[in-house]
């Protein structure tokens, strides 16, 4: 192994090191929230109950609702008005990328690691598969059990170096690395690969796969150059310096967006709800816990029998005979459980309803409005304000979207050389990556600047249909016209109706134009009837003036 190489191995060993607190306590998370609350606890009594009411689960899986109701779309627009028709054509290539690579599992995917680890990361490459061989970027969920940042560092971008790493079998390298399989040694990194715990598989045979990816300054140029080299078992597969040299992507970042949900004060990391609440989940499932184990004591009476009874104890738990032998019935004595105080009932209670309301999950963002309150406006306007922390988190993934969506176009810029067809508003249009740079007067290419917003591509019913009804008020007071408020409105089949609208509309105006062209038509044939029975007129007066003048 060179040195080099050797030096990779020793960085993933701090690393290593750094992050192993860190994969527990994301196991511990996941595993509260698939609702294995008590693996941690000692067994203090054979046989004790230990039961599990899933509250940060449920909550969890309400602010995701929330969240999946803030699927982001990019909108992209251009800063001069020439170059609008090449901001329409790489809005179309965008979110044909996030189409076909189906984002909208990638987005459910990061919503379950923001809520539950506290962090969620992105990948944004180029994939030469996607599209038909075309090529294309995309926009990737990695786990975050798999990839490993710069424990000194809080920004990312000053990462010494960025390892992502995966176990596979020794035949997966065979195949795809024929020459170089024979040379791997048996991994010994000691890392336990990610996947099902429920499963059993032996990894013996298995290599862990590194990418190590290292952001490189040159203070000649004053610019950044990022480079990603492939290793397994001590073998160099892949080294990006060997076809790029001058870095994997020109725009010279990480290709990793990271968002934490409570941010860590000196990391890039975060916590998740799991972290907030874990305390009164355990808690309140420990007086569950109690409770119950009153209840089993309780459904069993206790009988105190004393020696100068004369009753034989064995005799009388035999609840099968009618007749019991003894001396004295003042020796024995029926006692039940003291129940429980009442207050520990209404605690439990108000435990769990503290973790609905302290993560915004409560009653209202829920959907569940009390007091008669049936209006989808006063809902939607309750779910708004009861959902601030939803909305909040949801902010958050719209700004790593949005700087995601930055890289994925400087990516589109350099590597989309072939034309590619897509769909836009006015039709079919052709890109490539020429389409995103301007010549110079002095003749070089200088890349377009493009705004990125994001606006939100599904909403819950109840927003709809409050949005929709101040469309059609804002239509009936005459503040916009039909076709404004069509545009406006949110509803299934709205592409549908606006075709047949547009169909109608130009049927309308063929039809108009054919109406004035046949007036026209009859108009001009008017003119030239009265031109014609004007002529025999003006003939005869000239031979009456000639005749005269002879």
């Amino acid at each position: 192994m060179d040195t080099n190489l050797q030096s990779i191995y020793t960085l993933f060993d701090e690393y290593r090191n750094a992050y192993g607190p860190e994969w527990q306590r994301l196991e511990r998370c996941e595993r509260i929230y698939r609702g294995d609350h008590w693996h941690d606890v000692p067994e203090t009594d054979a046989g004790e109950p230990r039961p599990v009411t899933p509250v940060i689960q449920s909550t969890i899986e309400n602010v995701r609702a929330d969240l999946m109701d803030q699927y982001p779309q990019a909108v992209i627009t251009a800063d001069s008005p020439e170059y609008a028709e090449a901001a329409e054509l790489l809005s179309a290539v965008i979110g044909e990328n996030h189409t076909r690579m189906g984002y909208a599992k990638e987005y459910a995917k990061l919503t379950h690691d923001l809520l539950v680890g506290g962090y969620m990361v992105q990948e944004v490459g180029f994939d030469p598969n996607l599209n038909g061989g075309m090529g294309g970027a995309f926009l990737r969920q990695v786990d975050p059990r798999s990839i490993m940042f710069d424990p000194l560092c809080a920004d990312i971008g000053d990462s010494r170096a960025v390892f992502k790493f995966a176990a596979h079998p020794r035949e997966w390298f065979a195949q795809r690395y024929p020459h170089k399989e024979r040379d791997m040694d048996s991994d010994s990194l000691l890392l336990k690969p990610v996947r099902d715990s429920l499963l059993s598989v032996s990894d013996g045979d298995s290599i862990m796969l590194i990418e190590c990816w290292q952001r490189e300054y040159d203070p000649e140029t004053g610019s950044f150059a990022v480079h990603m080299k492939k290793m397994a078992g001590g073998v160099l597969l892949e080294d990006s310096r060997t076809a790029k040299p001058e870095g994997c992507y020109r725009h010279g970042q990480y290709p990793f967006v990271i968002t934490s949900l409570y941010p860590r004060r000196g990391s890039c990391l975060g916590f998740g709800l799991v972290d907030m609440f874990e305390n009164q989940q355990l808690y309140s499932d420990k007086l569950d816990q109690i409770v119950l184990k009153n209840a089993l004591m309780a459904s069993h009476n206790k009988l105190l029998v004393t020696g100068a009874s004369g009753f034989d104890v064995d005799d009388l738990r035999d609840w099968s005979k009618e007749v019991h032998r003894g001396e004295n019935l003042n020796g024995v004595t029926w006692f039940a459980t003291a129940p429980l105080p009442g207050y520990i009932l209404d605690y439990i209670r108000a435990m769990r309803n503290g973790i609905k309301e302290e993560s915004g999950a409560n009653d209202f963002s829920r959907g569940m409005a009390s007091g008669g309150v049936t209006a989808a406006s006063a809902i939607a306007a309750l779910q708004e304000m009861s959902s601030k922390r939803s909305r909040m988190a949801a902010r958050s993934i719209h700004d790593a979207f949005e700087q995601a969506v930055r890289q994925e176009i400087e990516i589109e810029r350099e590597f989309c050389i072939f034309p590619r067809s897509v769909k836009t508003k006015g039709g079919r249009g052709m890109f490539t990556g020429k389409d995103l740079v301007k010549i110079s007067e002095l003749g070089n290419e200088l890349p377009l600047e493009f705004v990125v917003s994001v606006k939100v591509q599904r909403e819950n019913r109840f927003s709809v249909a409050a949005h929709n009804e101040l469309m059609l008020t804002m239509l009936k007071a005459g503040m916009i016209t039909p076709d404004v408020a069509l545009e406006m409105m949110n509803f299934d089949g709205k592409e549908q109706v606006q075709s047949l609208m547009a169909k109608k509309l130009e049927e309308a105006r063929e039809q108009q134009e054919a109406e004035e062209k046949k007036k026209q038509a009859e108009k001009a044939g008017q003119e030239e009837q009265k031109e014609s029975s004007a002529t025999p007129i003006a003939d005869e007066m000239a031979a009456k003036k000639e005749k005269a003048g002879a």
